[in-house]
């Protein structure tokens, strides 16, 4: 994990978050990702952690239904480097500001995670870990982008009724999550997967809960979490994937 500089020490910070951070270098996610092309578009996420009325939280948005790609889909708040961001915070705290109303002031960012190249998209994604250490009252920025704002609880996230895997009708699986009555799934889910697991939080979960994916979901700009120009999602497929042949090596489902 990259540490920005004038981080302060981690010491006040829930355990999980320290033992994240000490695991970050080694995200299961690192050794599934293609390499990047010379191309790929700079773009950044925020994930951002707080205390909620049920617990320690993380923050998701839900987008709009009137997008043209990618309608209700969660995901967590992010977008494309805009000239003059510090990126990739800069960019991270910008795009949570405006599409769920948070205050960057109230926020301490840990670190960035290492960097995830979605090939589909030619997007590279730097994770921004942040912790809410005064929460601002979360809304929906702009209502043509973002349905809804959760922060989803990770006793929710981690409940093993709540996780299973998704089938690609091109054979490909991935993990998702059932919670505040979202289904979070590609990119998104990916990582959070990854990231309960450094974290030390995740816990057994039936793997064998093979479900399909919604069709609606498959078409040209159907999957979730990737990040496109201006702060809007493009087609990018799910770059974290086990395929059901139980090969060796993750694979992404093929553009469509």
């Amino acid at each position: 994990m990259t540490v920005p500089d004038g981080a302060r020490g981690d010491g006040d910070l829930p355990e999980f978050l320290q033992r994240l951070m000490a695991n970050a270098a080694e995200l299961p996610l690192r050794h599934r990702m293609h390499e990047r092309t010379t191309t790929a578009r700079r773009s950044a996420v925020l994930i951002l952690f707080g205390e909620g009325p049920h617990g320690p939280d993380v923050l998701l948005i839900e987008k709009s239904a009137h997008l043209r790609t990618h309608a209700g889909q969660p995901a967590f708040p992010g977008g494309g480097a805009d000239p003059g961001d510090d990126y990739p915070v800069g960019t991270a705290l910008r795009e949570a500001q405006e599409e769920a109303g948070v205050d960057p002031a109230g926020v301490r960012v840990l670190g960035t995670l290492p960097e995830l190249f979605l090939g589909p998209s030619d997007n590279l994604v730097v994770p921004v870990v942040a912790w809410w250490e005064k929460p601002s009252e979360v809304l929906v920025g702009d209502p043509q982008e973002v349905a809804r704002v959760a922060r989803v609880p990770l006793a929710e996230l981690v409940d093993p009724a709540n996780r299973y895997r998704l089938k690609h009708p091109a054979g490909f699986l991935g993990p998702a999550f059932a919670v505040a009555d979202m289904e979070v799934w590609g990119f998104t889910a990916g990582v959070l997967e990854a990231v309960l697991e450094a974290a030390g939080l995740a816990r057994p979960w039936d793997a064998t809960d093979v479900r399909p994916i919604d069709p609606d979901k498959t078409r040209p700009g159907g999957v979730p979490g990737s990040v496109g120009a201006g702060g809007t999602e493009d087609a990018a497929a799910p770059t974290v994937a086990d395929h059901q042949r139980g090969d060796a090596a993750a694979r992404t489902v093929p553009g469509r």
